[in-house]
Protein backbone atom coordinates (compact mmCIF):
# COMPACT_ATOMS: atom_id res chain seq x y z
CA UNK A 1 0.00 0.00 0.00
CA UNK A 2 1.41 3.33 -1.00
CA UNK A 3 0.30 6.75 0.16
CA UNK A 4 1.09 10.22 -0.96
CA UNK A 5 1.13 13.12 1.44
CA UNK A 6 1.77 16.69 0.55
CA UNK A 7 1.62 20.14 1.96
CA UNK A 8 -0.37 22.83 0.26
CA UNK A 9 1.83 25.41 -1.30
CA UNK A 10 -0.86 27.47 -2.93
CA UNK A 11 -2.30 29.11 0.18
CA UNK A 12 -1.81 32.87 0.57
CA UNK A 13 0.99 34.15 2.77
CA UNK A 14 -0.01 34.34 6.42
CA UNK A 15 1.40 36.95 8.73
CA UNK A 16 0.98 36.77 12.47
CA UNK A 17 -0.53 39.87 14.00
CA UNK A 18 1.32 41.21 17.01
CA UNK A 19 -0.21 40.76 20.41
CA UNK A 20 -1.65 43.86 22.07
CA UNK A 21 0.15 45.46 24.97
CA UNK A 22 -0.20 43.71 28.32
CA UNK A 23 -3.17 45.08 30.28
CA UNK A 24 -2.51 47.59 33.04
CA UNK A 25 -4.58 47.41 36.23
CA UNK A 26 -6.00 50.76 37.36
CA UNK A 27 -7.19 50.91 40.97
CA UNK A 28 -10.03 53.33 41.65
CA UNK A 29 -11.83 54.31 44.82
CA UNK A 30 -15.08 56.22 45.27
CA UNK A 31 -15.86 58.04 48.50
CA UNK A 32 -18.45 60.69 49.33
CA UNK A 33 -16.18 63.53 48.11
CA UNK A 34 -14.14 62.26 45.16
CA UNK A 35 -13.11 59.50 42.80
CA UNK A 36 -9.41 58.64 42.95
CA UNK A 37 -7.41 56.47 40.54
CA UNK A 38 -3.88 55.11 40.33
CA UNK A 39 -1.93 55.29 38.12
CA UNK A 40 -3.28 58.53 36.63
CA UNK A 41 -0.76 58.55 33.74
CA UNK A 42 -0.31 55.55 31.42
CA UNK A 43 0.19 54.51 27.82
CA UNK A 44 -2.65 53.65 25.45
CA UNK A 45 -3.86 50.05 25.30
CA UNK A 46 -5.96 47.60 27.29
CA UNK A 47 -6.73 48.34 30.94
CA UNK A 48 -8.52 46.54 33.74
CA UNK A 49 -10.25 48.95 36.09
CA UNK A 50 -10.81 47.67 39.64
CA UNK A 51 -13.19 49.98 41.52
CA UNK A 52 -14.10 49.99 45.20
CA UNK A 53 -17.08 51.98 46.45
CA UNK A 54 -16.33 53.49 49.87
CA UNK A 55 -19.24 55.95 49.71
CA UNK A 56 -22.53 55.69 51.59
CA UNK A 57 -24.67 54.92 48.50
CA UNK A 58 -24.61 52.83 45.33
CA UNK A 59 -22.56 54.43 42.54
CA UNK A 60 -22.32 53.92 38.78
CA UNK A 61 -18.95 54.92 37.35
CA UNK A 62 -18.12 56.07 33.81
CA UNK A 63 -14.75 56.36 32.06
CA UNK A 64 -14.99 58.81 29.16
CA UNK A 65 -12.86 61.10 27.06
CA UNK A 66 -12.59 64.81 27.79
CA UNK A 67 -13.52 66.94 24.80
CA UNK A 68 -12.90 70.59 24.19
CA UNK A 69 -15.40 72.91 25.91
CA UNK A 70 -18.60 73.27 23.91
CA UNK A 71 -17.98 70.19 21.76
CA UNK A 72 -20.54 67.97 23.49
CA UNK A 73 -20.15 64.92 25.70
CA UNK A 74 -17.07 62.73 25.58
CA UNK A 75 -16.86 59.23 24.16
CA UNK A 76 -17.57 56.54 26.77
CA UNK A 77 -14.84 53.94 27.07
CA UNK A 78 -16.70 51.93 29.72
CA UNK A 79 -19.53 52.28 32.23
CA UNK A 80 -20.38 50.03 35.17
CA UNK A 81 -23.69 49.05 36.64
CA UNK A 82 -24.46 50.22 40.16
CA UNK A 83 -21.75 49.34 42.69
CA UNK A 84 -23.15 48.96 46.21
CA UNK A 85 -21.42 50.54 49.22
CA UNK A 86 -18.35 48.57 50.38
CA UNK A 87 -18.44 46.48 47.18
CA UNK A 88 -15.92 46.12 44.35
CA UNK A 89 -16.36 45.93 40.58
CA UNK A 90 -13.95 45.14 37.75
CA UNK A 91 -14.29 46.17 34.10
CA UNK A 92 -12.03 46.08 31.05
CA UNK A 93 -11.56 48.82 28.48
CA UNK A 94 -9.32 49.88 25.62
CA UNK A 95 -8.02 53.43 26.06
CA UNK A 96 -6.57 55.60 23.31
CA UNK A 97 -4.23 58.57 23.61
CA UNK A 98 -5.95 61.53 25.25
CA UNK A 99 -7.44 62.70 28.53
CA UNK A 100 -10.22 60.84 30.32
CA UNK A 101 -12.41 61.44 33.36
CA UNK A 102 -13.54 58.74 35.73
CA UNK A 103 -16.74 59.99 37.33
CA UNK A 104 -19.96 58.94 39.02
CA UNK A 105 -23.47 60.04 38.09
CA UNK A 106 -24.77 62.96 40.10
CA UNK A 107 -23.20 66.01 41.66
CA UNK A 108 -20.96 66.46 44.64
CA UNK A 109 -18.35 63.76 43.90
CA UNK A 110 -15.24 65.14 42.20
CA UNK A 111 -14.09 63.18 39.11
CA UNK A 112 -10.62 61.71 38.67
CA UNK A 113 -8.53 62.64 35.62
CA UNK A 114 -6.50 60.10 33.64
CA UNK A 115 -3.91 61.09 31.03
CA UNK A 116 -3.20 58.45 28.38
CA UNK A 117 -0.01 58.79 26.36
CA UNK A 118 1.40 56.99 23.34
CA UNK A 119 0.46 53.33 22.81
CA UNK A 120 2.36 50.85 24.97
CA UNK A 121 4.57 48.34 23.13
CA UNK A 122 3.29 44.93 22.08
CA UNK A 123 3.63 42.05 24.54
CA UNK A 124 4.51 39.79 21.58
CA UNK A 125 7.79 38.53 23.04
CA UNK A 126 6.79 38.54 26.71
CA UNK A 127 6.47 35.09 28.20
CA UNK A 128 3.72 33.91 30.56
CA UNK A 129 1.18 36.50 29.45
CA UNK A 130 -2.53 35.74 29.73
Amino acid sequence: MAGLAGCGGSSPAYRNAERPAAPIVLSASIDDRAVSVSPAHLGAGPVTLVITNQSMGAQQITLETVNRPGSGPGEKAVQTGPINPRETASVQAEVKQGTYTLHVGGDGVRAARIVVGRPRPSSQNDLLQP
